[in-house]
């Protein structure tokens, strides 16, 4: 695939720029680069190349016969599909993509078994993934079908013009009715497998408002305008309020039966890469948050805020 840097662009690395760009990691960009499988200009150049705008970037598609994961026959609650994207509702537990120590069981070896014709920008491992959810949160998530598609999603997911709203279940009761939590969120340089809010990380902010209050719990909905990792963990918990079975962000006790942190991306808009329509995708609460809620509204001992 190719295409061009905008023009009048300003000063930036060639890996950040691509990270961005494609909706890949950076490490990703950075073993195209130095597998010669990226140009700029007809050049091999170095993951440092200061891009000022104009050139023209092609990416070299991976060998299908390189593929290493295989399909697998697992189920998957689709949403919507068509030539372009498919839309699915991932469930609590599954793995969007495999990794060195997954290699099986992912979102993507199930994506490969029901369709063949995912976009290769991402390589071999998250062929299609756009964006992405946490192993333990559910809902709604889009992959794109081809490079097209892929490029259209990503931007607009940059750009905010696709839309994420979640639904989550935090410890304790918020005061106010709605909120906006900022902090740059980077690595933990304690333990480099947990995010934190951190002087040189990147700009993240979180939209939350109240949906129903408990004697203990908060039921709200979050929006992000901006998609860091681990960011609606990081941000309520920064303000007090962990989110419920989030063992990796709070030592506080679980009284419920789940596995993870209740988290669920609701809903998704967008803009359809080929028709231009605007779509929305709603992905239902899972079960088991479900039965929280209700024993929380039923429940005299948790009982209303």
């Amino acid at each position: 695939m190719n295409f061009s840097v905008e023009e009048n662009f300003s000063a930036r690395r060639l890996d950040v720029y691509l990270s961005e760009k494609i909706s890949a990691t950076r490490s990703h960009v950075q073993k195209l680069i130095a597998d010669n499988l990226i140009t700029v200009d007809g050049l091999n150049v170095k993951a440092n190349f200061k891009l000022k705008g104009g050139e023209e970037i092609f990416i070299q598609e991976v060998d299908a016969a390189e593929v290493e994961y295989l399909p697998e026959n697992l189920p998957l609650d689709i949403l919507y599909e068509d030539a372009d994207l498919i839309v699915v509702n991932k469930a609590r537990g599954m793995t969007v993509h495999p990794a060195d120590t997954v290699t099986h069981g992912t979102l993507v070896n199930a994506l490969l078994y029901h369709c063949k014709d995912l976009s290769g920008i991402n390589g071999v491992k998250r062929p299609g993934i756009v964006h992405r959810l946490d192993k333990d949160t559910s809902g709604v998530m889009v992959v794109a079908k081809n490079d097209a598609a892929h490029l259209s999603l990503a931007e607009q997911i940059k750009n905010k013009i696709a839309t994420r709203t979640y639904r989550a279940i935090v410890y304790g009761v918020l005061k106010d009715d709605a909120g906006i939590v900022s902090g740059a969120i980077g690595r933990d340089k304690f333990d480099r497998k947990k995010m934190a809010i951190t002087p040189d990380g990147k700009p993240a902010v979180t939209e939350f408002k109240i949906l129903e209050r408990f004697k203990n719990f908060s039921y709200v909905e979050c929006k992000l305008q901006t998609g860091r990792t681990h960011q609606i963990r990081v941000h309520m918990a920064a303000i007090g309020h962990p989110l419920l079975g989030d063992t990796k962000y709070t030592s506080r006790k679980n009284p419920f039966d789940i596995s993870g942190q209740a988290l669920h991306s609701h809903t998704l808009s967008l803009i359809h890469p080929t028709t231009k329509e605007k779509k929305f995708f709603t992905a239902p609460l899972p079960d088991d948050m479900k039965k929280i809620l209700d024993k929380l509204k039923s429940d005299k001992k948790f009982g209303k805020g």
